[in-house]
């Protein structure tokens, strides 16, 4: 008798074209924020640019210690016409005038022909002036909507040359784009004891949430680049000749030559098309400079360029225009750190471009320049939970080599740490927290002659001391027993290409690993985040038989030093797992639904279910379909909001938990975006919290709800009616229904209207469904 093959799909709320949850194609998005960040105790005015921002009324900063409010919206400037252009030369020129009144202590009338125009402007006698009335009076000419144009009256001569540049001249002579091309002004307060560090910035829209934005919170003082900057014009007012024209100044007098840079500082800026710009500073003989921008961390990845980011170098020349130093990235990361002692005492020039001359509003880029300190190797890279751990540092600019590390059990698995004096602060470095017993790694055991021994579980911290090094360790397993070895090295900003092979005492390799690539394997996304790169190492075999095996440990590159540091756990698995959350910002109507995808990281083999729950949540808030089932790694569920709650941003946490040998383990959740790079690849970028922003309705909207809440059963290459039931049947005729990323192979067929509102059959393709499947709809 042939057996019926069944698939089980868990269904929970079905969307309709009129769905009220979260089903707007024109959410509001942000494509960067100009300056990404501020320094302590400022208060300073950004523009956000992006599209579908209309409505914007209110900025969340994620942390403590920063506030922000909406300035004003303006809408894309996609051509100035004839009038305007008009309108704000003069203006242009009346604030021009008056700073050159103020600089030289006499006044500056404007040029005569604009003096003319003015007196003359509709006087002509042998025309006469058209009678208007209220009906046919033309509205009062507008200036263009630039975010440069804002606080016109105040502008220094400098920012003149700098907004007619931007507005007037060719470098913005360039293909607009749509998705950059409405801006929001915003103001932000940063306290003075606001943490240093990366926030995330959210604008509120009549619409709902953006996407998030990095936000730094910066110590130091901080400039923005004001254009003309490059090699043929830096900053000079006297080589901008539009900024002087129809001007005579007085007799032996000229505008003042810009003075350099005190240190430290730190450069905003934007990189347009073939863009190159430089900054002139004073540094003194001995001083060990750190010269690190901030890029590609401002806005991880770029759907529409290769390689995926703002690729910027760095250049360093001295005061004769010779290149002293360059630097294109730092390591495996793009962002480029240039390290360089000052030989001698006078005035450099630092230049940033992007790698292959490309350009937009989005190549935003924060450069810290000075004496500032910067971590380039930590020891050990991590430790175990509630254990006493402090790392020996080595870097730039640092007055101490010891930094202590917070263990406590509560946290995450990797975290980050900084040097910080209290007036100031080094770059992040991660590092990990286990529950495991550590060792340290013994030299010399560069064979097996000389290996180390080790009795499972444990964490060995070691570090690759020089080029050709290889770490060996000896275990001890019986037949049948399964191993597993990983490295975190890379994960914690190691250098350390790792390539790990386990052996048995002859000599012969059981298995051996490069590269273990963490990815959702369903949909082949990038559940790393930031890191394109793979380079940890990661090895689960089966022994053979009872006998001494060996796992041995190098950096495939043959590099090797201080830095290149690693965590190599030799263990029995410990199945675990971690998840993620997308997307991170939720928008949803008052007792609407919204779907949410949920990502497991499976951990040595551990393919159970996984049970999801909201954490403290507010009440009203409730997930459907919260569960992952066995060996699944990623599902769709919808989260319910509650029919009263204020329309402002809420943080929720989701939880997984498995239940394992009588006890229950429980993993949060983190919060993490679907990027795109390059075209094509797909990143699940983390994001600080998970926001969901409730908007009330003026008419309550009527429920769809499923007549059986049952599971529903499928057989594979068959069908299986499901039934909604609604109100305002007369309208039912109207709605369609549709899936929203349904699996591979379920189709839906034969909507109509019954007594309890509308039915419908889902149906599996028997080629495309494997016996047992579940999932939601």
């Amino acid at each position: 008798m042939a057996r019926t093959r069944i698939l089980m799909l868990a269904v929970m709320t079905l969307g309709t074209a009129t769905a009220w949850g979260q089903s707007n194609t024109r959410e509001p998005h942000i494509g960067y924020l100009y300056p990404s960040g501020g320094q302590r105790d400022t208060v300073v005015q950004i523009t956000a640019g992006g599209q579908f921002l209309r409505g914007a009324s209110a900025v969340h900063v994620s942390g403590d210690g920063v506030q922000a409010k909406v300035i004003k919206y303006l809408r894309p400037v996609f051509n100035i016409n004839k009038d305007q252009r008009e309108l704000l030369q003069k203006n242009l020129k009346e604030v021009r005038q008056q700073r050159l009144s103020e600089l030289f202590g006499k006044k500056f009338p404007l040029p005569a022909p604009a003096q003319k125009k003015a007196a003359n402007k509709g006087t002509d006698k042998s025309k006469p002036a058209p009678k208007e009335n209220e009906k046919t009076k033309a509205p009062p000419l507008k200036m263009p909507e630039h975010p440069l144009l804002y606080d016109l009256e105040n502008k220094s001569l400098r920012e003149l040359a700098h907004l007619m540049n931007i507005i007037f001249f060719p470098r913005n002579k360039r293909q607009q784009n749509r998705q950059l091309a409405e801006s929001v002004l915003i103001e932000i307060t940063i306290d003075s004891d606001a943490t240093p560090g990366n926030r995330e910035l959210r604008i509120q829209t009549a619409t709902g949430l953006t996407n998030p934005m990095v936000f730094q919170v910066g110590m130091l003082p901080e400039i923005r680049e004001l254009e003309p900057n490059n090699k043929t014009a830096y900053g000079d007012l006297r080589s901008i000749p539009y900024l002087l024209k129809g001007v005579k100044l007085p007799k032996g007098r000229t505008l003042p030559k810009p003075r350099p840079l005190d240190l430290p500082v730190l450069l905003n800026g934007q990189i347009m098309p073939g863009d190159v710009d430089r900054f002139r500073f004073r540094a003194r003989q001995g001083q060990h400079l750190v010269i690190q921008a901030h890029a590609r961390i401002l806005i991880p990845y770029l759907a529409d360029a290769v390689p995926g980011w703002f690729q910027a170098t760095l250049s360093l020349y001295d005061a004769n225009g010779n290149e002293v130093a360059f630097a294109d990235d730092y390591r495996f990361h793009p962002d480029p750190v240039l390290f360089y002692q000052i030989t001698q005492t006078g005035e450099y020039e630092l230049e940033i471009r992007d790698a292959i001359y490309r350009g937009r509003e989005d190549f935003v880029y924060r450069i810290a320049v000075g004496e500032v300190p910067f971590i380039t190797r930590m020891f050990p890279l991590g430790g175990k939970a509630d254990v006493k751990t402090v790392a020996e540092i080595g870097g730039w600019n640092l007055d101490k080599t010891q930094l202590p590390l917070d263990t406590q059990s509560d946290g995450a698995t990797i975290r980050l740490t900084s040097y910080y004096d209290g007036k100031r602060i080094s770059n992040s470095i991660p590092y990990s927290v286990n529950s495991l017993p550590e060792c340290m790694e013994n030299e010399s055991n560069d064979s097996v002659k000389n290996a180390q021994r080790i009795n499972l579980p444990k964490i060995i911290n070691g570090r690759i001391t020089q080029p050709g090094d290889v770490d060996v360790f000896e275990i001890d397993g019986r037949a049948g027993d399964k191993i597993v070895a990983e490295i975190y090295a890379r994960r914690l900003d190691s250098p350390l290409d790792s390539i790990l092979r386990l052996t048995d005492a002859s000599g012969k390799v059981l298995a051996w690993n490069d590269d273990y690539v963490l990815k959702d394997s369903h949909l082949h996304k990038d559940i790393a985040g930031l890191l394109t790169h793979h380079a940890d190492s990661y090895l689960m075999a089966e022994l053979p038989k009872e006998g001494t095996y060996y796992v041995q440990l190098t950096d495939i590159q043959h590099h090797g030093g201080q830095a290149y540091g690693y965590r190599l756990r030799l263990s029995h698995p410990q199945p675990d797992f971690a998840l993620l959350v997308t997307p991170s910002n939720l928008h949803v109507n008052a007792g609407g639904i919204v779907p949410v995808s949920v990502h497991a990281l499976r951990k040595d083999g551990f393919d159970g279910p996984i049970e999801i729950k909201l954490k403290n949540a507010p009440a009203g808030f409730e997930l459907q379909g919260a569960w992952i089932p066995r060996g699944r790694d990623h599902v769709r569920m919808t989260l319910t909001a509650p029919a009263k709650a204020p329309w402002k941003p809420i943080a929720l946490q989701l939880e997984g938990r498995v239940k394992s040998n009588g006890q229950t383990i429980r993993r949060l959740a983190l919060a993490a975006d679907d990027t795109m790079q390059a075209f094509l690849y797909r990143h699940l970028v983390p994001s600080q919290e998970l926001l969901v922003a409730v908007k009330k309705l003026k008419w309550r909207v009527p429920p769809v709800e499923l007549t059986d809440q049952k599971p529903v059963r499928i057989p594979a290459g068959g069908a299986a009616q499901v039934k909604l039931k609604t109100r305002k049947r007369s309208a039912l005729k109207e709605l369609q229904l549709v899936l929203r990323e349904p699996p591979e192979g379920v189709t839906l067929h034969d909507v109509t209207v019954v007594p309890e509102g509308l039915a419908f059959q889902l149906k599996a393709k028997k080629d495309s469904m494997s016996s047992g499947f579940s999932d939601n709809l």
